[in-house]
Parts: C-alpha cells; sequence; structure tokens
C-alpha cells in the first residue's frame, strides 16, 4: 500500500540533492528529501576529524569553484567564498625543492629557467576563455548540440574556433606542449586535465579534455574559491535554504527500492516505509540507481585519487628560501607533477602499482579561512593541510583497503618530503590519544562511506556540457541532461550531464526538468 504522496521525492541529501529540493519547494511542490546518513552533505561536509582537536576540515570536497551565484541567489543560500592569495606554487624537484615556480602576485618563471614561458602561459589561458567564459553561461540552461555550442563558441572570431578546437577536439597534451616548452610549467598545466581522471594528456579518447574543460569553467575563469566555514557551510547554507522552503527532510532513511511508476521504498530505524511521487530526483550514481530500480548496473570508469587530511602545529619549512610558507601554500602547492613525471605515473600506475614519487596536490584552506579552527589553533599558528594525490586507480585500493590506505599515505608524506626542507612528520599535530593527525581516504572509502561506485568523484566519466548531434533532446528531462530509461525519474547529482564537483548544477537542472514537465 502507497504511503504519502509528493510531488516529488529527492533520494540522497547531498548538495545537488538540496538544491534541487529547494527549487522546487520554492515553486510550491511538495518535496521529500530521503538521505542514508545522519546528516545531509553528502561529500561536501566539515568533520572534527581528530579527537580533542578543534578544526572543521573539509572532509572530501574542499574548494568551490562550478557552483554558480544565480542559484544561491534564487535559493537564498548564504554561502560565503573567498580567494586564495596565490594560483599555485610548484618546487621544481630536479632541484629537491631548493627553486620553486610561484604564480600570482608575484610570479617566478624565471627562478625554473622558464621565463621565457611566461607570455606563452598566460597566452594559453586567455584563449581558453574565449572557450570557457561563452560555455559557462550555458550551463543552466537547456542542453545545446555539439554544433550548436561551437557555433555559440567558436562563431565569435576565428581565434576562438581555432581554440575550441585546442579544447574540444584535439588531445589537450598537444595544446600545452606547443604553448610552453619547460616540463614544469606544463606540468602545472597538465593535472587540471588529470585530477580525478585516470588519463594521459594525449589520450585519443580525450577523457583528460573534458576534465580539463571542467576544471576551467567555472565562472568562465576557472577560478577555485574557499568556503567560510569550509564544506560543511556549503551544505549547511543548501539545507536552511531548502527547509525555509518547505523541504521535508528524513535522515537516516535508507532507499532501497524505486519503481517505474515513482514509488519509493525506504527503511528508517526498524520500520519500512513506502512514498509516491511525481518525479523521483536520484542524488546517487548511476550505478546505484540501477541497483534500486532492479535495472542493469552501467559500466562506470572508476575514480583514481586519494585524499589525505593533516593537522599541522605550523607550516613546515622550504627548501625554497625565495618564497615563505605562506605563499608556497596560499594557492594549490603541486608536488612531483613535472610533465615528464605525471607521464611516467600514469604508467607506472597502469602497470599495477603505487607511482612514485606519488603526484600530489596540496591545498591550506586556513590560510584563506582561519574560521575553521578554534581561537586556540589560531594563536598557535596551526593549520590544516589538504593533499590530494593523482593516479591512483581505484583497483590499486579495492582488493585490500585497509594495505592500501597505508601505503598510499606513506606515497603522499613521502612525495610530500621530498620537495621541504624538515620531514612533514616534524611538524603534525597529535591528538587527544597521542595518535597523528593524519586522515586518508581512498577511493574504496569513498564507495564504503558515501556509494561512491568505484569511488569516482564525479559519479563516472565526466561529459562534455553540451548534447551530440545526433542525441534525442525531445523531453524535459532529455532536454535538461538529466534522463533515465524511466520518464518519472532523474538523476539529480554529478551522475547528470554537466554535473561533476560541488556545482549545484546537476540539482537545479533536475529541477527545471520537472517544472518543464
Amino acid at each position: 500500500m502507497r504511503g504519502a504522496a509528493f510531488d516529488a521525492v529527492i533520494v540522497g541529501g547531498g548538495h545537488n540533492g538540496l538544491v534541487a529540493a529547494g527549487y522546487l519547494a520554492r515553486s510550491g511542490r511538495r518535496v521529500l528529501l530521503l538521505e542514508r546518513l545522519d546528516h545531509v552533505g553528502g561529500a561536501a561536509v566539515s568533520a572534527h576529524a581528530f579527537d580533542g582537536v578543534d578544526a572543521r576540515l573539509s572532509r572530501y570536497s574542499y574548494l568551490v569553484s562550478l557552483l554558480p551565484a544565480q542559484i544561491l541567489k534564487d535559493l537564498g543560500a548564504r554561502i560565503q567564498l573567498v580567494r586564495r592569495n596565490y594560483s599555485s606554487y610548484t618546487p621544481d624537484p630536479s632541484t629537491g625543492g631548493r627553486k620553486g615556480l610561484l604564480i600570482g602576485p608575484q610570479s617566478t618563471f624565471g627562478a625554473v629557467g622558464a621565463a621565457a614561458d611566461e607570455p606563452g602561459f598566460a597566452d594559453f589561458y586567455r584563449r581558453c576563455r574565449l572557450v570557457t567564459e561563452p560555455l559557462w553561461t550555458t550551463l543552466t540552461e537547456p542542453l545545446r548540440t555539439r554544433a550548436q555550442a561551437r557555433r555559440y563558441v567558436a562563431g565569435r572570431s576565428p581565434e576562438a574556433d581555432a581554440a575550441w578546437e585546442a579544447l574540444i577536439c584535439a588531445p589537450i597534451g598537444y595544446a600545452i606542449t606547443d604553448a610552453v616548452s619547460n616540463d614544469l610549467v606544463r606540468g602545472v598545466m597538465a593535472t587540471d586535465a588529470l585530477i580525478g581522471t585516470f588519463a594521459r594528456t594525449d589520450e585519443k579518447s580525450l577523457t583528460q579534455n573534458v576534465c580539463f574543460l571542467y576544471h576551467l569553467l567555472g565562472g568562465g575563469t576557472g577560478d577555485w574559491d574557499v568556503p567560510v566555514g569550509g564544506m560543511g557551510a556549503v551544505s549547511a547554507a543548501l539545507a536552511a535554504a531548502a527547509v525555509g522552503h518547505g523541504v521535508e527532510i528524513a535522515t537516516g532513511a535508507d532507499v532501497y527500492a524505486i519503481t517505474p511508476d515513482g514509488d519509493v521504498r525506504y527503511r528508517r530505524g526498524d520500520e519500512d516505509h513506502v512514498v509516491h511521487a511525481r518525479a523521483v530526483l536520484a542524488n546517487v550514481t548511476p550505478a546505484v540507481l540501477a541497483r534500486l530500480t532492479g535495472s542493469p548496473e552501467p559500466s562506470l570508469t572508476p575514480g583514481a585519487q586519494v585524499k589525505v587530511n593533516l593537522m599541522l602545529r605550523r607550516l613546515p619549512r622550504l627548501a625554497d628560501h625565495a618564497v615563505t610558507p605562506e605563499q608556497a601554500f596560499g594557492g594549490t602547492f603541486h608536488i612531483n607533477e613535472s610533465y615528464r613525471q605525471l607521464g611516467a605515473a600514469f604508467d607506472r600506475a597502469a602497470a599495477g602499482d603505487v607511482p612514485d614519487p606519488l603526484p600530489c596536490e596540496v591545498y591550506c584552506h586556513s590560510l584563506a579561512d582561519p574560521t575553521i579552527l578554534s581561537e586556540e589553533l589560531r594563536t598557535s599558528g596551526a593549520h590544516t593541510l589538504t593533499v590530494f594525490g593523482l593516479h591512483t586507480p581505484h583497483r590499486l585500493a579495492r582488493d585490500d583497503p585497509d594495505r592500501m590506505r597505508d601505503r598510499l599515505t606513506s606515497a603522499v608524506l613521502k612525495s610530500l618530503n621530498s620537495v621541504l626542507a624538515e620531514p612533514i612528520e616534524n611538524v603534525l599535530m597529535e591528538d587527544a590519544a597521542g595518535r597523528p593527525c593524519i586522515e586518508t581516504k581512498t577511493t574504496a572509502d569513498l564507495e564504503h562511506a558515501l556509494t561512491m561506485t568505484a569511488g569516482n568523484i564525479f559519479h563516472g566519466a565526466l561529459t562534455w556540457p553540451f548534447a551530440n548531434d545526433d542525441e534525442p533532446l525531445d523531453t524535459p528531462a532529455q532536454r535538461w541532461g538529466v534522463a533515465t530509461t524511466h520518464d518519472r525519474i532523474m538523476l539529480c547529482g554529478s551522475g547528470s550531464r554537466r554535473g561533476g564537483a560541488v556545482s549545484g548544477i546537476g540539482g537545479h537542472n533536475a529541477a527545471m526538468a520537472v517544472l518543464e514537465s
């Protein structure tokens, strides 16, 4: 027997589900959001990760770029974002980190022998913006076809057409190596094509190009900002907005079945429930949705990253005396990510081993936003570090998760230490039990804790933000890129077209499809 009826039931309380729920409730729909965990937010959460340490770390996702300001304005969600002081710092591994490339207010291309590449570097990103700025405006509109998107972007000038060719039609590695010659500079540029994506820069599939595009697409400029209060503040603001518009939220609600006609079955505590909805919005991976509907599971691309959260008594000393730790960690700190190193790391991982050295990127949230630390920690000079390791495909962590977590943790620390003047262990804080403040999240951990299939942070392979020219766009769900094989059921998370990262775009577009139906 069916229980209560709703206009829409959202399955999964991550940020996209909250956005979809907020839009629908704001439009007068009766909306129920069901979340398996005891809190909403999904991967966009903050946590006191270390016992007795009063710091709220962004446990999984950590920066914001693709979240349109219009979504926050529409929903009335109050989220403050701050810009980091520098773009990046990259120690030169060939010097043991004694020299490095700082990019920002005072760039130091000359320090790594790359002064001649500075104009080409700047011009490369100027040409990228010829594509990203117009494409950005289309992400919260009905899908254009590939041909329509190209006319919209490339029809503006011959230079825009050439930029489209370089970013959309040929391996991004070609454009990078044409633009600059220094191996370190090439690596800095290439990392945006590889974060969370297991690929080479010259792959014919262009998987790496799609990843690169999304990393440069936010706001049209690709700036990545720090959320004040941590990622949990983003989800809290979206949840408050949704509830304010009338959304009913049930946490601890484990959905175990969805029928094509709109019945949603879930277990909460010791009781089973069934509700009915005119539309079911799935903020889960496509593979999880297939299990819930009893459909064949799609083959999804596994994840390929590891994330290590650290709590430090102070920032570590650098081998490079020309920059301060505050400058170096004031943006993205690239470690062992030269162009050749990235290629070698991929080859080693493809052969079934952990890369050595492991390419890593480091973010220091607390430099831009000290509010995540208690007053005592701020006064003491403590800081958080998030280290994101590349080219660690899910198959490495899948079979023996605990052993591989330890091995990947060691690989991350070893890589970090290779460019510092002191071991990072020297400045690690200890928790209340005297344990080092290190928290590692592998793809296996993401799959277990967040049901992210195969640990893919994008819920599967990223897709171009436009439709194929022969793709049907007959229904609202198809036009908004959220369709499934069932008319009443739509994707509203990162697995939707134009989904991925903390953007809210999947939730927005699913809500728009419902409102047009």
